[in-house]
């Protein structure tokens, strides 16, 4: 019984690995029994509680995207420094991050709980922020308004969403007020349903120009340009297909 069991198990797994390579599984078939006779007993070794991870012997990848533009962020708020940083819906792990330097108020649409020092959360729609105007001292919104009125966190379709939600975030921003601003660059406006909008650089330049452009970062969709260009020329912005445009607005 317990043969057959494993067999189901071991099929089962095989089956969540299916899209690897064929060597790479046989390297694990491999490896496993070669640390199966040199196993000093300490831990249990056993097929059944096998994990197979195949796709990290050579490169160690990361997503470039979230990994710069959330480093750029901090960056950004370590130099502006301000008394309370306020971030609306952005990685989870970027505001807990900050709040180790800054204090975060952090917004998000879904209910969230979260206990760190520094660090509060609370509940808000950005398409009706509850703050009166010209409030906020420091302002982030990471790879957020691209999604705004697509349902696909949860809230209502509205084809104007965005531009609902940049209306509150510059009736928020206090004067002399920092907004840090990331959001997908492409050659061309388009929307991708349900997942988000790519945006051109001429596009958020005009629905910000009340706003002064103190910075532009690009992370270029193709990494043969670079990791993430400060002024990027207007000839690599032309060519993106998905880049992500990191904006550091004041008010």
């Amino acid at each position: 019984m317990n043969n057959i069991k494993h067999t189901i198990f071991y099929s089962f797994i095989w089956r969540k690995v299916k899209n690897t390579g064929f060597t790479d599984r046989i390297y694990f078939l491999r490896d496993y029994f070669k640390y199966k006779e040199k196993n000093d007993g300490r831990f249990i070794l056993e097929w059944k509680n096998n994990w197979p991870i195949l796709n990290e012997k050579v490169a160690h990848g990361f997503n470039r995207d979230y990994t710069y533009h959330t480093s750029w962020a901090a960056r950004k708020i370590n130099e502006i420094n301000p008394s309370v940083h306020h971030d609306i819906g952005s990685d989870l792990r970027f505001v807990t991050l900050v709040s180790a330097f800054i204090p975060v108020i952090y917004l998000e649409y879904r209910p969230l709980e979260i206990s760190l020092n520094n660090l509060e959360t609370r509940h808000a729609d950005i398409c009706k922020l509850s703050f009166p105007d010209n409030h906020i001292e420091c302002l982030s919104c990471l790879s957020v308004l691209e999604h705004i009125g697509l349902g696909r966190y949860g809230d209502k379709l509205n084809p104007k969403g965005d531009l609902l939600a940049i209306s509150e975030l510059k009736r928020v921003l206090a004067f002399g007020g920092s907004l840090l601003l990331v959001v997908p660059i492409g050659y061309e406006s388009k929307l991708q349903f349900n997942a988000h909008r790519i945006y051109s650089h001429i596009q958020i330049m005009e629905y910000f120009s009340e706003l002064k452009l103190i910075e532009f970062s690009l992370i270029p969709d193709n990494k043969k340009d670079g990791d993430i260009l400060n002024n990027p020329s207007e000839s690599i912005v032309k060519k993106q297909k998905f880049g992500v445009g990191c904006y550091w607005f004041e008010k």
